[in-house]
C-alpha cells in the first residue's frame, strides 16, 4: 500500500490483499457485489490520538467481510488523513465521491471538517452519516438533510455538568480551563447556559491551544484563584498532563474532565492512579481499560475482534471504542437497507433507528431516530474514577436538543 504526505488510504475488500491504488481499484468487486464507504479521519496531525476511531472502524468492516458481508455485499471501506485540515477534510471528500463513487460518507472526524464538506454532501444527496462530532449543527434534519451526528451533543454534556455542580456543589467557585476550538467551545458553552444567573461562580476560564506549552502557567493561575472545582475540556493526552501537574502544585478541587478525556488507559493512568482519583465525568460507552467490565459478555467479543482484526499495541484505547460502536451502528443500517442501497433508502433506514443498544454502550443507554431526530444517542451517565475503575451514580440522564438551538 502507498502513503503519501498527508494522506492513509485504508480499503477493506475480502479475500483481496492491499497494493497500489491502482491495483486494487483493478481488482475491487463489481459495483452490484459491494457497498463504498468513504471515511477522513485525523492519522497525522495535532488530534491524531483520534485515528484510532478510523483504524477501529477499519478493523471492524474487515470482520464483516470475513462473515460473508452485509445481505450478500462486501464493504469497501476507504479512510483518508486530512491532517485535522478542513480544508483537506473538503478536498478529501470531493474525491471519495467523484473518483472513489463512494455509496455515503460515515464517521468522519471533528466538527470544521464535516462543516466544511455538510454544503456539497447535501448538495449532491450523498448521506454524511454519523459524524464522529458532537456539535448540533451537524444533526439539523430540516437544513440539512443528509447529515446526521451519532454521540451525544457537546452542549447537553456541558449542561449536565453544570446541573451536577447546581446540585451537589450549590454555591462552590469553579475554574475552567477549555480547547480554543469548536469543540470545547460549545461544551464551555453548555456550562454557561446551564449555570445561567450562577455564571459569576465562574473565577476565571482560560482557552488553550491543542499544542500549548504553557499549560503549568494556566494550571498555577487557575489555583490561585481559590476556586473549589476545576473543569478540563480537552483531549485524554491534555487532560493526563493537567491532572499530574494539579497534583504537582498539591491542588485537589473537585475535578471534572469531559467525556472525550474520561479514558483510564489514555488519561487517568498516566496522570497517575492516585493523582486522577476523584475525577468526575460523564459517559455513554464502556471503558475497555476498566476492570468493571472484564467479565462483560460485550468486552468479551471487543478484545476477542480486537485480537483477530485490530493487532495493535494496545486493546484499551476508548477512541477505538467509539469507532467499534459507530461501526456497528452503520452495519445495522445497511442490514434494515436489505437489497435497496439508494442513498434515500439509506437515509431513511438511518433515520429509523429503534431502541437501538450499542454493545459496548453503557447499560440503559439506547439509540432512537426519526426524520425529525438525527441525533441518535442522547444519553449519558455521570461516573467518578475511584483509582481503580469508573465508578456511575445517579440515573440515566436524557440530554435535551431542540433542533435549531445551535444556530
Amino acid at each position: 500500500m502507498r502513503v503519501s504526505g498527508r494522506m492513509l488510504f485504508v480499503s477493506m475488500v475480502a479475500l483481496a490483499s492491499l497494493g497500489a491504488m491502482s491495483q486494487e481499484r483493478a481488482d475491487q468487486p463489481t459495483a452490484d457485489k459491494e457497498i463504498r464507504i468513504g471515511n477522513v479521519m485525523p492519522y497525522s496531525g495535532p488530534l491524531s490520538e483520534f485515528g484510532a476511531i478510523g483504524q477501529a472502524e477499519a478493523a471492524y468492516f474487515d470482520m464483516v467481510n470475513a462473515r460473508g458481508g452485509i445481505n450478500g455485499r462486501k464493504i469497501r471501506f476507504v479512510t483518508r488523513d486530512d491532517n485535522s485540515d478542513p480544508t483537506t477534510a473538503l478536498e478529501l471528500t470531493r474525491n471519495l465521491v467523484e473518483k472513489d463513487d463512494v455509496h455515503l460518507m460515515f464517521g468522519s472526524f471533528g466538527t470544521p471538517g464535516n462543516l466544511a464538506a455538510r454544503s456539497y454532501l447535501n448538495e449532491r444527496k450523498i448521506p454524511q452519516l454519523f459524524v464522529a462530532s458532537g456539535d448540533e449543527e451537524l444533526s439539523q434534519a430540516k437544513a440539512f438533510p443528509w447529515t446526521m451526528g451519532w454521540q451525544p451533543s457537546f452542549r447537553s454534556e456541558g449542561r449536565i455538568y453544570a446541573n451536577y455542580l447546581q446540585a451537589y456543589y450549590p454555591g462552590k467557585k469553579i475554574v475552567v480551563l477549555w480547547q480554543n476550538d469548536q469543540f470545547g467551545r460549545m461544551v464551555y458553552r453548555g456550562i454557561q447556559e446551564g449555570l445561567g444567573d450562577l455564571n459569576r461562580l465562574v473565577l476565571v476560564d482560560i482557552a488553550f491551544d491543542i499544542a500549548d506549552e504553557h499549560l503549568e502557567g494556566h494550571i498555577s493561575i487557575l489555583k490561585r484563584a481559590g476556586a473549589d472545582v476545576f473543569v478540563f475540556l480537552g483531549v485524554p493526552s491534555t487532560a493526563s498532563k493537567v491532572i499530574k501537574l494539579a497534583a504537582s502544585l498539591k491542588w485537589r478541587p473537585v475535578f471534572i474532565v469531559n467525556d472525550a478525556s474520561a479514558s483510564i488507559a489514555n488519561a487517568m493512568a498516566p496522570a497517575g492512579l492516585e493523582n486522577s482519583s476523584g475525577v468526575i465525568s460523564a459517559a455513554f460507552l464502556k471503558d475497555p481499560s476498566d476492570p468493571a467490565w472484564k467479565d462483560d459478555p460485550a468486552m468479551k467479543d471487543w478484545f476477542a475482534f480486537m485480537d483477530k482484526y485490530h493487532h495493535v499495541e494496545s486493546t484499551n484505547n476508548s477512541a477505538a471504542v467509539y469507532g467499534y460502536a459507530a461501526a456497528e451502528t452503520l452495519t445495522q443500517v445497511l442490514k434494515q437497507c436489505g437489497d435497496d442501497l439508494s442513498r434515500d433508502n439509506i437515509m431513511r433506514q438511518a433515520a429509523s433507528l429503534r431502541d437501538q443498544q450499542p454493545s459496548v454502550a453503557l447499560p440503559k443507554i439506547r439509540m432512537n431516530t426519526s426524520p425529525n431526530n438525527y441525533l441518535p444517542i442522547r444519553q449519558m451517565r455521570l461516573v467518578q474514577f475511584d483509582g481503580r475503575s469508573w465508578q456511575p451514580f445517579g440515573e440515566v440522564i436524557e440530554t435535551a436538543f431542540t433542533e435549531g438551538a445551535a444556530r
